[in-house]
């Protein structure tokens, strides 16, 4: 009888308890469908998953003792219910009504429309740090969902957690009332829901994605499936076809057994025998119990399906009658364990088939054998089974005899067996003396006999055509999911052969890709130089890299992808999603199928060859090119897009003909969605490092800018559970298999919940996935090791955490891949990045695991310590022990977790204890997330993509830790940097003013004050001033350090450089302030001589003045001006003759300096003395050039030093450089002491013999072999050039202090005051205007020139274009970027050949343009003096009230008020006092009338100087002060002379953003004597060598450059294009500095002309970071 025939008569003669209301049909794939499955689920608050305390409100006892007794779940009901809580009145009505009432209590009605997805399941909130116990009801579907996310056994359990406290609360409240304390009465059931009701609900109300997570997750833990979900809210049952897709087992059949062969197959694609179980009206034992009994191995029960004496499982069923579920056995080859042979699958109906015979035909159609169950049989039932008449299942009986008439039963089953052909083999009887255990055994041999007769095999697909005939709905039937089918299915139905195919249709990520990969890293590596020059290796490999970009760019998209962009960019998200998973469904069984021959293609060979590395290597190939999947096609979409940008880059195609640019967009919209993607591709080693950052970006873009995201990340031994691990912690979907098809590291981004992101500090984890290290496959190939070691550093440099999975069984494993990871962390210290790391040992399973491996973890901690040691050695730097290169807890950071498995595979259950162990790491490490985030900050994705970037450059080259360059390191060092600057110049400033007010007071002092102990006071004031700043600046450092600005922990190992530079700092301003104090002093006190010389002469012209005024008085007649002026001429000159004048003693400056040089070199024999005897005198010298001579280079030395390159390092060249730079340094010297207009002093002579001599006796100097000759020549040469400056200098000092001469001056003083007083007139205006003149203009214009430089230097480094002083690298970004725009050679030969006094004219040139165009100058000097006429001002006010008081104690307190300010000169304080019999009060009044005359004065004689002589009368001069800012320690690479741009005076190491080709300084080769173009940030990684001056050594290599130059980091280019710069500025002017040099133009590689200035610019920004 055919199905339909069966149910029509089924329904018109007995079907009486669920009426159909249309005739069974087949369905088709309709836009309806996907409505009519239950809907319910998405957007369930997150506080229902806290726990909350509160009575659940559930049914009364009596409904419930009713529920109870008619129960199905309880599979012993009466007959007379029918075995369902539906009458048979029930109607769709009262069944969706059901269904409405449990999702109302579960709170899940809004997922009835708006589904609930896998990423909102997955999202981490705040209940993942808590232990969680459902508390209400509608606490129960998340915590399901949480649980079997989790893997953990409990998942089903839906009691709620406060029961066990109330009914214990009751008890003490019934035993204090005073009443009954034990009674009889049926428990609360309906305080919680039956398992199997949470299950439909939360399916009905979960997307298909979902549903298909939860039963792959369900099918781990060994669950029973859902293979009908009854009709709800559906008008018929549906089949759970598309939700069981996932699901992939593994088994060895007893055929496989001796081969030790295996089997996996995806479960809906396994043909198999079904079992099914079914009821028959009531019956007192379980069925789902017995069902247990029998699938489960004798020594381990397990619980497949829910039954009544299970947790919750005696609550009424709500919903869920009708449910078929179905689990299987699969065998593992072990003959005498083994339940069956071969796979089975066993299907359980809940509830009566009365009541459900829709359900019941299905499993009718789709088995090999029913087994029905009951107590007794009625003639109705009899007569319901007699229609099953001609079906081709066998039937099986089980009958309970403990309630109905066994008689009647017997009759009625006596009539059934022709029917349906039964024997009595096919009944079986349970009653109450039957063994439990003898009664299972008998069912298993009840299914051995089926399964040995040839039983019909199905598997789940086929069920599906069975079930559209039947109208059982398929899930897998929706419109979206149909046509996405058809669309993979139109790709994949092309995949016959999987090599060919990708050969095909996936061409540029096979060898191409892996070529170019090679290419990557030779240009890094350069180990098959040869003989080829660096440059010319790096331009053939840049062409072939370019070439090979071609040969990808000319091939067109083949059908297959189209079709494949097209899927994944027209679809809707719903349909996309499911097109990706048809994908992995057609492409995974073509992979495993491949793995599967390859295996044993290897077993066969192994045993015939034994371990060939070769065939490994060829089967590691086989392995890669035979599988496929997803990620392959997106692999090839990100070549393809790689490939147009090289061509776009290299200006081969338009930024308008691109195609492809949409495809980032795409990819990041997938990784939004939850798809893994690929980072690292396994089978080449390498990044498609444009694809992969600029489809981040794109994401971060998505997700307008919010990216916060903590990096973790699992390593581990190969087939150790790392992924297993990730996706039990996470609920993600990482790979899973057998072979190792998949190789690199895939990235997978996990959304934080909106409501925990503040407390979690990110928006996102992001988990990286990587393959297994230590293959076994690859494990003796040659690379291995190193792709290991690249694999783990790149992971664990982008890791905030890393997970190191070590299973016990893997010791000799696990050892190598500590020391891959502790090599990577070793890294990771030494470049600033600290991951944490957690040790997870797997596969241990002892309750006192943790105490009893206290020893192992010690043990484990000393490998460590001693694998540091060897990794420090490896990587050439200094470390200790583990701890030294991170924060390592023996006891918080080692995790035992027990093994996946409970028992022995393929039946057994995940491991409740390896759950829970996970789920308590995941706990810890989410706590661990929060306390990093607010330690540091996050990394964005630009951040990341940053870090992908440097680390992955770093990792192409061999040497990782001095290849790495990283931008935001390189950032968060110039901001470090540019802050010190400013913390320096503060420093510098404090001290400056400080040294400026000493001095002005030391100015302003008698000698009584300035005798023994001033210095020492002095000394003492400036070591309390010094102290305080420096502590200023190292309290600034610690605070910078302390703050929240990004990245700081990455330049953790520069803070020393800078607290060094701070002490140095203290340590230069410290001997700055006393060398000026005792200047200062000294000066003075010579001062103070002439002044009282002075002062005497000046007595006596007054007594003279006043001699004269009393004669003159006494005259009859008044006298006129010109008979006045008459007397005083007389008067003056007779007085002048009668001084015996004792001017200043003129010396032979140049003779003091010829004794000091010679007593200099006393000690250097007869030679030396007899070449100074000739020499003559020292005023001779220092007029014309210095020249070179033969007899100043040790000729002996110079043969030692022949080589094959020649140039500036050539030592005649060298030696040159040094005269020229200590004449220069003595010239500034000399300079600096003659503008001081002070009288010579011989410590200047000895300080410049100083500055030579200390020079000569450093090490590069002693290196160049220079002779004794040389030497005194120098100092001759620099002496002599000092010698007439400091000659004329002396005799300036003498003119202006010459007593006649300035007497002289005082003269019309004098004469005015004479005249004023013989006339009476008021001279009170005169006297104030004469000290305004005389004595206030002069003091305020040097007080100006003193304040001026500092206050240029502060507007300078405040204005907006400061940025370009405000670090040595931002200064040469701006002057390599300025002499671009300029292009004019000249220039560029001074940067390159005299950078010291090019950086100063530099300086100079932009300061003067600036206050030239700008009218800033000016404002500045009007600042500086506002300020000190305030206080002048203030001064006066005061002295305005002070009666009885006379002009000159006047005088003398405003000069005491003022003496740390002003030094008002004494001659002409003198004048103004003289005679001066004004009242104070008016003669104050008289100056503040004059001041704002004074004022306008004073600025307009500013304003009258051009800005050169304005500079030039400063006594701190700003350029200078900027120079020492910009210009640094003034190092230069040993190889190209590239200055130094390292911040601080006292860093460890020098290094520089961009190196030059070595010709651009003159060197050549010996024998052509062209030019040479190597660069030595490729030379450092090339196979060259060189020849270090001043050793008689062999040639070294480049690579080890640093063992000879410690202090020096030579980094690798960033990129090939980073030199540019340099290259364009050599192509363009090779003749010019061929022509310079003396040289011949050098062969350039012909790439280099292919450099626009637009390249050279682009070059340049990424070179310095600045893009």
């Amino acid at each position: 009888m055919n199905p339909s025939a069966l149910l029509e008569l089924i329904s018109s003669r007995y079907y009486r308890t669920i009426p159909f209301s249309t005739q069974p049909r087949l369905l088709t794939a309709s836009p309806n469908l996907g409505s009519a499955l239950p809907s319910n689920l998405a957007g369930i608050k997150k506080q229902q998953l806290s726990v909350i305390s509160q009575d659940s409100k559930g049914d009364t006892r009596e409904e419930l003792e009713e529920g109870t007794e008619g129960s199905s779940s309880m599979e012993n009901e009466p007959e007379n219910l029918g075995g369902t809580m539906f009458s048979e009145k029930g109607s769709a009505e009262e069944k969706n009504k059901a269904l409405q009432g449990l999702l109302s209590k579960l709170n899940l009605q809004e997922y009835q429309s708006t589904k609930l997805g896998l990423r909102d399941v997955l999202e981490i909130g705040s209940e993942s740090k808590e232990n969680w116990t459902p508390q209400m009801l509608e606490d129960l579907p998340w915590h399901f969902l949480r649980k079997v996310m989790a893997l953990n056994g409990t998942a089903r359990n839906t009691s709620l957690g406060h029961r066990a406290c109330d009914d214990e609360g009751g008890s003490e409240e019934a035993q204090i009332a005073g009443g009954d304390v034990f009674s009889f009465s049926d428990t609360d059931i309906r305080e919680s829901v039956h398992p199997l009701d949470i299950l439909c609900a939360v399916l009905l109300c979960s997307d298909s994605f979902l549903q298909q997570e939860i039963l792959s997750k369900m099918s781990m833990c060994q669950f029973a499936l859902p293979l009908l979900l009854p009709a709800i809210n559906t008008p018929r049952c549906t089949l759970m076809l598309w939700a069981m897709r996932d699901i992939v087992r593994k088994w060895r059949p007893h055929s496989l057994a001796e081969s030790r062969g295996f089997r996996e197959e995806s479960l809906v694609l396994t043909a198999m025998p079904t079992i099914s179980f079914v009821r028959l009206g009531s019956c007192s034992f379980s069925k789902s119990k017995l069902l247990n009994d029998v699938l489960s191995p004798s020594q381990q029960h397990h619980d497949f399906f829910i039954h009544h004496d299970m947790e919750s499982g005696n609550v009424p069923r709500e919903i869920a009658d009708g449910l078929v579920e179905i689990s299987w056995y699969f065998p593992g080859g072990r003959e005498n364990s083994d339940l069956f042979p071969e796979p089975v699958a066993v299907t359980n109906l809940h509830g009566d088939i009365e009541s459900h015979w829709l359900q019941f035909s299905f499993l009718t159609e789709i088995s090999s054998a029913v087994f029905i169950v009951s107590e007794s049989i009625s003639e109705r039932q009899y007569a319901l089974l007699s229609s099953l008449q001609g079906s081709a299942t066998k039937y099986y009986f089980i009958l309970n005899c403990k309630n109905g008439n066994p008689k009647e039963t017997l009759e009625f089953l006596n009539k059934l067996a022709p029917v349906l052909n039964l024997g009595k083999s096919q009944l079986l009887k349970k009653d109450s003396t039957t063994n439990n255990a003898g009664f299972v055994q008998e069912l298993k041999s009840a299914i051995k006999s089926i399964m040995s007769s040839p039983p019909k095999r199905m598997n789940l697909k086929a069920m599906a055509v069975t079930a559209r005939e039947l109208g059982i709905q398929v899930d897998e039937d929706r419109k979206e999911c149909q046509s996405a089918s058809e669309r993979a299915r139109e790709i994949t139905v092309e995949i016959k052969d999987v090599a060919k195919y990708k050969r095909e249709m996936l061409r540029l990520q096979g060898d191409l890709w892996e070529e170019l990969a090679k290419v990557e890293k030779e240009l890094c590596r350069m180990r098959r130089q040869g003989e080829t020059a660096t440059e010319d290796y790096k331009c053939q490999l840049r062409e072939q890299q370019l070439e090979l970009r071609r040969q990808q760019n000319q091939c067109g998209l083949t059908d297959g992808l189209i079709k494949f962009v097209n899927g994944i960019e027209q679809l809707p998200s719903v349909e996309k999603h499911y097109f990706l998973k048809w994908m992995k469904f057609s492409l995974d069984p073509i992979a495993r199928d491949n793995l599967f021959k390859l295996w044993d293609q290897y077993k066969g060979k192994s045993k015939m060859e034994g371990d060939d590395p070769q065939a490994l290597a060829m089967l590691d190939k086989l392995i890669s090119t035979t599988s496929l999947g997803v990620e392959h096609f997106m692999r090839e979409l990100g070549q393809f897009y790689e490939a147009e940008c090289s061509m776009v880059k290299e200006g081969d195609k338009a930024e308008c003909e691109r195609q492809f640019t949409h495809l980032p967009g795409i990819a990041a919209d997938l990784m939004l969605e939850g798809f893994p993607m690929e980072l690292l591709d396994g089978n080449s080693s390498n990044i498609p490092l444009q694809w992969a950052t600029d489809v981040l970006t794109q994401l971060h873009a998505k997700l307008g800018g919010r990216s916060r995201m903590l990096v973790l990340t699992v390593l581990g031994v190969q087939s150790t559970g790392k992924s297993t691990l990730l996706n039990t912690m996470f609920g993600l979907q990482f790979a899973v298999s057998s072979g190792r098809c998949t190789r690199g590291a895939f990235m997978t981004l996990i959304k934080v919940a909106e409501n925990f992101q503040q407390e979690l500090g990110c928006d996102f984890i992001l988990v990286i996935d990587t393959e297994g290290l230590k293959a076994q496959e690859l494990a003796k190939l040659e690379d291995s090791y190193q792709h290991d070691n690249e694999l783990a550093t790149l992971v664990i440099g982008l890791s905030d955490i890393t997970i190191v999975n070590m299973a016990m069984e893997n010791a000799t494993e696990m050892k190598d891949v500590l020391q891959i990871v502790v090599h990577a962390f070793l890294r990771m210290e030494e470049i600033g990045q600290k991951p944490n790391c957690q040790f997870v040992h797997q596969n241990v399973s002892d309750v006192s695991a943790h105490d009893q491996n206290m020893r192992d973890r010690k043990h484990l901690l000393e490998q460590l310590n001693e694998m540091t040691k060897a990794a420090a050695r490896m990587e050439k730097c200094k470390k200790v022990n583990f701890s030294c290169i991170m924060d390592y807890d023996v006891e918080k950071h080692n995790w035992y977790i027990p093994g996946l498995w409970h028992g022995v595979p393929p039946m057994a259950p995940v491991n409740m204890g390896y759950s829970e162990s996970v789920c308590e790491l995941k706990k810890y490490l989410i706590d661990l997330i929060k306390q990093r985030s607010h330690n540091r900050a996050p990394k964005d994705i630009p951040q990341f993509v940053k870090w992908v970037e440097s680390l992955w450059n770093a990792v192409k080259h061999e040497n990782f830790i001095f290849s790495f360059r990283n931008s935001l390191v390189a950032e968060a060092y110039n901001q470090l940097s540019m802050k010190y600057s400013e913390w320096d110049w503060h420093f510098r400033k404090e001290i400056h003013l400080w040294v400026s007010e000493k001095e002005t007071v030391i100015q302003n002092q008698t000698l009584e004050k300035l005798q023994a102990g001033a210095l020492s006071m002095l000394k003492n004031e400036a070591q309390e001033k010094l102290q305080h700043e420096k502590q200023k600046v190292l309290d600034n450092l610690q605070d910078y350090f302390e703050s929240e600005v990004s990245n700081l922990h990455l330049i953790e190992k520069y803070r020393e450089d800078f607290i060094r530079s701070a002490k140095c700092l203290k340590n230069e301003l410290e001997s700055y302030s006393e060398n000026k104090c005792e200047e200062a002093i000294r000066i003075r006190k010579g001062q103070v001589k002439t002044e009282n010389i002075q002062t005497s002469y000046m007595q006596i012209i007054e007594g003279k003045v006043d001699r004269v005024l009393d004669e003159c008085r006494n005259k009859k007649h008044k006298l006129e001006h010109e008979e006045l002026k008459l007397e005083f001429e007389n008067m003056w000159r007779e007085t002048l003759s009668e001084l015996e004048f004792s001017s200043l003693q003129k010396r032979e400056i140049y003779r003091e300096m010829e004794s000091q040089l010679r007593k200099d070199l006393a000690n250097r024999g007869s030679a030396i003395r007899q070449t100074l005897q000739e020499s003559g005198s020292l005023l001779y010298y220092g007029i014309n050039n210095f020249r070179m001579k033969k007899e100043y280079l040790d000729s002996a030395w110079i043969n030692t030093m022949k080589q094959p390159y020649i140039g500036e390092c050539e030592t005649d060249v060298h030696t040159e450089e040094l005269a020229k730079s200590l004449i220069d340094e003595g010239k500034r010297y000399t300079e600096e002491k003659v503008n001081s207009k002070v009288d010579y002093d011989e410590i200047y002579c000895r300080e410049l013999l100083n500055i030579i001599n200390k020079r000569l006796q450093q090490e590069d100097v002693k290196k160049l072999g220079t002779t004794a000759c040389f030497e005194v020549d120098l100092k001759i040469h620099i002496l002599g050039e000092a010698a007439w400056r400091f000659q004329k200098m002396h005799e300036d000092f003498i003119k202006q202090n010459d007593p006649q001469c300035r007497l002289e001056k005082l003269k019309p003083q004098y004469f005015s005051t004479f005249t004023d007083l013989y006339l009476e007139k008021d001279e009170n205006q005169t006297r104030a205007r004469d000290f305004c003149d005389q004595c206030l203009k002069p003091a305020l214009v040097v007080y100006i020139n003193k304040r001026l430089g500092i206050e240029i230097v502060d507007d300078i480094l405040n204005k907006a274009e400061s940025v370009e002083y405000g670090s040595r690298t931002f200064f040469q970004f701006t002057v390599q970027k300025k002499l671009l725009e300029e292009m004019n050679f000249d220039n560029y030969m001074k940067y390159i050949k005299n950078y010291e006094e090019f950086v100063k004219t530099w300086i100079q040139r932009r300061m003067m343009d600036h206050y030239r165009e700008t009218k800033r100058l000016g404002e500045l000097e009007k600042k500086i003096l506002s300020t000190i006429i305030k206080k002048v001002r203030e001064v006066l006010e005061s002295s305005k009230n002070e009666k009885n008081t006379t002009v000159l104690a006047f005088l003398n307190n405003f000069c005491e008020a003022l003496q740390q300010d002003l030094v008002i000169s004494k001659d002409n304080l003198l004048g103004t006092q003289f005679k001066n019999t004004a009242k104070t009060g008016q003669f104050c009044a008289n100056i503040q009338t004059f001041l704002l005359g004074l004022e306008h004065e004073i600025l307009s004689q500013f304003g009258g100087l051009d800005i050169h002589t304005k500079i030039s009368n400063l006594s701190l001069k700003p350029q200078d002060v900027i120079f020492k800012r910009v210009f640094g320690c003034g190092k230069q690479c040993p190889f190209c002379k590239v200055p130094c741009e390292a911040g601080g005076s006292a860093h460890k190491e020098h290094f520089a953003s961009v190196h030059w080709p070595q010709g651009l300084c003159n060197f050549r080769d010996l024998y052509t004597q062209k030019l040479i173009y190597d660069i030595c940030s490729s030379e450092v990684v090339s196979e060259n060598s060189f020849r270090k001056l001043g050793t008689k050594e062999k040639f070294l290599p480049y690579k080890d450059y640093q063992v000879y130059y410690p202090d020096w980091r030579i980094q690798p280019d960033p990129s090939f294009e980073a030199s540019d710069y340099w290259k364009f500025v050599f192509q363009k002017f090779n003749h010019q500095f061929a022509k310079s040099y003396n040289a011949k133009p050098a062969d350039l590689p012909r790439n280099w002309g292919k450099i626009t200035e637009t390249r050279a610019l682009e070059g340049l920004k990424e070179a310095f970071n600045m893009k």
